[in-house]
């Protein structure tokens, strides 16, 4: 066969965290252990029944069976603009400033097409979710690691950024509530970094899938930090009315000078199989990433988009009911870690556990997870697979029912003996 030569924009593409757990989960199951998969952050319970609905009426429409364009997409992106509105106090243009996407990732692995030319470089967060650097990678871009430290509250340190980078610089990715390690960020935080991406001429991609799986009480806190702050104002920041605990980035720049945000439904409405979500912000940043979505795919069917719009517009109970789900479960795991020894602090947030690794496994997360699931069935995600700083750690996903949970720090309790 002959040797084919590939690019070498695949080499950094070769290997990750969730594909090394891959293969280890299969030996598992051939060696006969029964698998408690906690290593993806794909949630176990099911659409509500009127999204379901909505696309099975879809299915019985001709109508909906071809191809969709930029404008048959219009209700869905109207829906998407008021549901921003409404929670965020926002105003949002839709025929500008809303794109639909295959999820959430397909915006953070494309825009890098959009914006960096070979060689530019792209902050990124350390640990972070391997899309944003795989979208880095396609763009034959460079990264610059920003590591976020348990002492930093998880935030970077942006005065940390060497000059020479900065010169070279030309986006910015930021995540909160925060993949893996489950941090918040405060609306100051954000102020702060919106204003650093002004001065030095960045664009600030937010990748927001988590925005409602927020457990903690203190969202006036996080927003009142920005109310006030004297760190680097912006023009005509004005404080809006909001119902949810976690800032968008739109709240910190809503003038959208410089700033785009990504949300999937996949979390909130518990639609990860369905592929949905949006891009919402700059409107030249939105029309840069149309064309790149142009020349990759059409859109998704169109009663994917039907079921997107009810869940966006109809009854939020099943959201809330998620929260209390997954508030459960953390919960639930926390206790049982704690019951064997192993102090891990409470998320606030995500559906996941972020556990500093105990001795002698500080740091290699890999062999650790590896040897976890080949002794014990027990997957859960390594932390150096997320980046350089996530080494130390290990992230469960709390995918699973409490009792399922229960049984799983039983057999972790019985590999750490």
């Amino acid at each position: 066969m002959t040797n084919m030569q590939f690019a070498k924009r695949l080499q950094p593409l070769q290997s990750n965290v969730f594909a090394d757990m891959d293969r280890a989960k299969a030996v598992a199951l051939a060696n006969g252990r029964q698998l408690i998969d906690l290593s993806l952050g794909s949630s176990d319970l099911p659409a509500e029944a009127h999204v379901i609905e909505a696309i099975a009426k879809s299915l019985h429409d001709p109508s909906t069976h071809g191809y969709l364009l930029f404008n048959g997409t219009k209700g869905f992106r109207q829906a998407a603009a008021d549901w921003y509105e409404q929670k965020f106090g926002i105003k949002v243009n839709p025929e500008t400033e809303v794109l639909p996407l295959i999820g959430s990732q397909e915006g953070t692995a494309h825009l890098p097409l959009a914006v960096l030319n070979p060689g530019d470089f792209a902050l990124l967060l350390d640990p972070g979710y391997p899309s944003h650097a795989g979208g880095v990678h396609l763009a034959s871009g460079q990264i610059y690691a920003m590591p976020i430290l348990a002492e930093n509250d998880f935030l970077p340190v942006l005065s940390d950024i060497p000059t020479a980078v900065l010169a070279q610089s030309r986006l910015m990715v930021l995540s909160y509530p925060h993949n893996p390690t489950s941090a918040i960020a405060p609306l100051s935080f954000f102020q702060e970094a919106v204003a650093f991406c002004q001065q030095h001429h960045l664009v600030l991609v937010h990748d927001f899938p988590y925005v409602d799986l927020v457990f903690a009480a203190t969202g006036d806190s996080l927003l009142e930090q920005g109310k006030n702050s004297d760190q680097l104002p912006i023009t005509n920041y004005q404080l809006p009315i909001t119902n949810t605990l976690v800032p968008s980035i739109l709240q910190a720049d809503p003038e959208k000078s410089v700033s785009i945000e990504f949300f999937t439904l996949s979390k909130s409405y518990n639609m990860g199989g369905f592929r949905i979500g949006y891009a919402i912000g700059n409107a030249q940043l939105i029309h840069a990433l149309r064309q790149v979505k142009a020349a990759v795919d059409f859109n998704q069917y169109q009663g994917i988009l039907n079921g997107a719009i009810a869940a966006l517009t109809g009854p939020q109970a099943g959201v809330t009911a998620a929260v209390a789900t997954f508030r459960q479960r953390r919960d639930v795991f926390i206790t049982a870690l704690h019951r064997i020894g192993w102090k891990v602090p409470k998320p606030e947030a995500t559906m996941y556990i972020w556990a500093k690794l105990p001795e002698p496994w500080h740091q290699n997360s890999i062999e650790f997870c590896q040897q976890l699931v080949k002794k014990t069935g027990v997957a859960a995600s390594p932390g150096a697979g997320f980046g350089k700083s996530g080494e130390g750690y290990v992230r469960f996903a709390l995918v699973h029912e409490p009792s399922v949970l229960e049984t799983a720090v039983e057999r972790i309790a019985e590999f750490l003996s």
